[in-house]
């Protein structure tokens, strides 16, 4: 892969809008970290990016939130607001645009949407009665709640009846536009579980879905009807399009559609998949609009292997994990030991065992020690020596040329525990060899050339892996790569393709002769274990 290939690719990825009816919790964190890896990683690769998040703040729930607060919903939105942006930064989240629904960019998108669905016949009025619930802010059918009247994802909040006029989007008119879409492009939707999901509730037959509430004022009111609100899901999904409006740009459609669009990926967790796989495309084929290159629904989390939930008082605080782990830390730990797509567990032992094995033992010390080897026995400079004249059946250099394809493949597939699995294979290896090699020993007998040659195959292999894991520990990854003579901040990823190729980087054998490098000092501190108080 060229920089001439990848120049001129755009790559637009999105997460959910999240609802601001709390302050963000740890799914939220997660499935912004895996977009903030995809957006670093195509960065890296120098495609033109455009990550857009942002917060869904219209509904009920908001309205009775702000009310037992005693706040107005606008404040109350923008106190949220405020946490998720301070948790992405705590994060080293690079997100380009914030999508907030109540911006009045966004009315004008909305109802210029609205009215190219109406134009098409697609809205309609009717009578709509059920149970609904306010936390979901959907309509339940009978046998969906649980026996206390209460929906599943909610046990704690009871349904509401509900018999009132609601405008409604002919979902149903889309069914078999919708079937044909899936069986031409399975990728529209994955993983496969989830698109399966998605076959077997589209194959029971689709039912039209109301998209107005009344007696609601947090919200846009129907063009031609202010007595009726959009309905949260209509509004939120039309933030992504919002989102690709230029700051100072006009709110049309047009505007909004002219560079970005479609948009390559939504990212987001598997509750609402059915919003994002069913009825977003049904109302952009309404709209007579190209649809998003795929869906991704990514998994839940559990921690000890039980459900998170203030009822069962066993939440995760994403700002106080950060605020005592670091930022790179958490995101190694969710990318490396959850399979994204499926389900995964937080253990505080076990997350605090693999840092200090992965990060702090096996990549921290191996370049640790290697540079302090370096500085002791070739006056800490690279040694002056090339790949080309370590052989070929080298053990770090037979897993380091391929390395390189190995985690392009786990990057571009999402498979992003696979890719460090493969790049830890490597810097295993790496502390296998330099024990076995023992440069201490030979660089006594006298064998100086042997002693370089040992020295240079393991820190080329801590580079290689250090530039593979850039996307995902951004900040160890600087620490590594300026330790070895780069003048180079991962952080800075617009330049990154630039200043250290990716064509160049990823593959095998790049330090360069004589290269001066820094003194050693520890990239990672090794963790305590968790106290018996707080496991």
């Amino acid at each position: 892969m060229t920089a001439e290939t990848t120049k001129s690719r755009k790559f637009a990825l999105t997460t959910p809008l999240y609802y601001v009816n709390g302050v963000p919790h740890i799914g939220s964190a997660y499935t912004t970290i895996i977009a903030d890896v995809i957006g670093r990683y195509k960065r890296l690769i120098g495609e033109n990016v455009l990550f857009i998040t942002g917060t869904d703040e219209h509904g009920q729930k908001i309205q009775r939130t702000a009310e037992e607060k005693g706040l107005l919903p606008q404040d109350h939105c923008d106190q949220i607001v405020g946490s998720f942006q301070q948790l992405w930064q705590k994060l080293d989240i690079q997100y380009d645009r914030f999508s907030r629904t109540t911006a009045v960019r966004h009315q004008a998108i909305v109802k210029e949407f609205f009215g190219r669905v109406w134009d098409n016949g697609d809205i309609y009025l009717a009578q709509q009665q059920g149970w609904y619930c306010v936390q979901c802010e959907e309509f339940k059918e009978k046998r969906e709640l649980l026996e206390n009247g209460c929906c599943p994802l909610h046990p704690n909040k009871l349904a509401e009846w509900r018999d009132e006029e609601n405008y409604f989007f002919k979902l149903s008119k889309y069914q078999t536009q919708l079937e044909a879409l899936y069986e031409s492009n399975p990728q529209f939707i994955e993983p496969v579980s989830r698109r399966n999901e998605i076959l077997n509730f589209v194959n029971q037959g689709l039912q039209d879905f109301s998209i107005s509430r009344v007696n609601l004022e947090w919200g846009f009111p129907i063009p031609n009807d202010p007595n009726h609100t959009i309905y949260v899901w209509f509004d939120a999904l039309l933030g992504y399009v919002t989102a690709l409006l230029e700051p100072e740009e006009e709110p049309t459609l047009d505007n909004a559609l002219s560079k970005w669009w479609p948009i390559n990926l939504h990212l987001i967790g598997k509750d609402i998949l059915r919003f994002h796989a069913i009825y977003w495309p049904a109302m952009l084929m309404s709209a007579n609009l190209p649809l998003p290159g795929q869906i991704f629904g990514h998994g839940f989390l559990t921690k000890d292997g039980q459900k998170m939930g203030k009822s069962l008082g066993n939440t995760l605080d994403p700002f106080e994990l950060v605020d005592k782990y670091g930022a790179d830390a958490v995101r190694y730990y969710f990318l490396k030991e959850i399979e994204c797509g499926k389900d995964g567990d937080f253990n505080e032992t076990r997350f605090v065992n693999i840092l200090n094995a992965d990060l702090a033992n096996d990549l921290g010390n191996l370049l640790n020690r290697t540079l302090g080897m370096t500085q002791k026995y070739c006056q800490g400079s690279l040694p002056g020596i090339t790949a080309t004249e370590l052989p070929q059946e080298h053990p770090l250099k037979t897993i380091g040329l391929s390395l390189g394809e190995k985690v392009i493949q786990a990057y571009e597939t999402l498979k992003f525990n696979e890719g460090c699995e493969e790049i830890l294979t490597l810097i295993q290896a790496g502390n296998k060899f330099i024990d076995e090699q023992a440069p201490w020993r030979l660089f006594k007998e006298g064998k100086q050339a042997e002693v370089e040659k040992i020295l240079y195959g393991v820190l080329e292999s801590v580079r290689l892996a250090a530039y593979l894991l850039a996307p995902i520990i951004p900040n160890l990854s600087s620490k590594i790569y300026q330790q070895l003579g780069f003048s180079v901040d991962f952080n800075e990823s617009d330049r990154l393709n630039e200043v250290i190729p990716f064509a160049h980087h990823s593959q095998w054998g790049k330090l360069a002769v004589n290269q001066g490098l820094a003194k050693p000092q520890p990239i990672f501190a090794k963790l305590d274990p968790p106290s018996e108080d707080n496991p």
